[in-house]
């Protein structure tokens, strides 16, 4: 019996290494794909080119952002459109999600397969075949912002549905039968259950298109016959006038800008007490 209850705590030992071990691909990939090209673009933004070397400290190429009405007018843009492209996702995905939920288990999966299975052909391929649409239908759509919106829709739409529908489908069931209980109808019942607990992915699904929508630069180009936002600036002062410190600075700017309106639509999240 001694031997037994010695062997017990050995064994929770070696499973716990063995979780560890098989997190640390994930460790590395965080280093070296995330936070060192993170430490460089705050090294490149904040430092100013001295003698061929970056030894000073320096705001100026976020002053010079600022003070350039033209890119700030082509930030905002781009943001515009960037805004556009999630409420627009954010009411095909809701429902979408909420009518996926409600089906039985065999149709959930194929359904969501048709969902996620765009994914799997390239992007410039879909943005490709969206810009033949267009020219089929109506060539002058494209380079308007209809155009784009659309494009980046059909892109980023999975991106919403994914988490929407995770958390619906975690949704206890026997909350919906209280609320029967209790007299409430369907739409009593998804106004005070549903919605309410559902406000975590919408969140996450916010924030997983905002982002790319705004700095996205395939869909611009060909739906937006080059139409020239944030994305195609950054891309600009990194490679062809090859001044990584005013990219670095703009992609702080933005990613600043893009973090305050999503910190604000997390406090649209009443439920953070469901949590504890």
């Amino acid at each position: 019996m001694v031997s037994m209850k010695k062997a017990i705590p050995l064994k929770n030992k070696l499973s716990l290494r063995d979780l560890n071990l098989m997190g640390s691909p994930y460790y590395v990939v965080l280093f070296f794909l995330i936070l060192i090209p993170l430490i460089l673009i705050l090294f490149y933004a904040f430092s100013e080119r001295v003698n061929d070397l970056f030894i000073s400290f320096s705001f100026n190429y976020f002053r010079q952002f600022l003070n350039e009405p033209a890119f700030i007018k082509t930030m905002l843009d781009s943001i515009k459109l960037a805004i556009y492209t999630t409420l627009v996702t954010l009411f095909i995905g809701y429902p979408t999600a909420y009518l996926i939920t409600k089906s039985n288990k065999k149709t959930q999966t194929l359904l969501i397969l048709m969902i996620t299975a765009p994914m799997w052909v390239n992007m410039l391929l879909r943005t490709l075949a969206w810009k033949q649409i267009f020219e089929m239908l109506n060539a002058s759509l494209l380079g308007t912002d209809i155009a784009i919106i659309t494009g980046m829709v059909y892109v980023f739409l999975p991106f919403m549905v994914l988490p929407i529908y995770t958390v619906l489908s975690k949704i206890d069931p026997k909350l919906y039968e209280a609320a029967d209980d209790l007299g409430a109808n369907k739409f009593q019942t998804f106004l005070k259950v549903t919605l309410p607990l559902s406000i975590t992915g919408v969140l996450s699904g916010i924030t997983m298109v905002l982002l790319p929508a705004a700095t996205t630069l395939v869909i611009p180009k060909y739906l937006g016959k080059n139409r020239y936002l944030i994305g195609n600036l950054i891309e600009d002062r990194f490679l062809t006038a090859g001044n990584w410190g005013y990219g670095s600075a703009i992609a702080i700017i933005l990613s600043v800008v893009i973090m305050a309106m999503v910190i604000f639509t997390k406090k649209l999240d009443r439920n953070k007490g469901a949590k504890e």
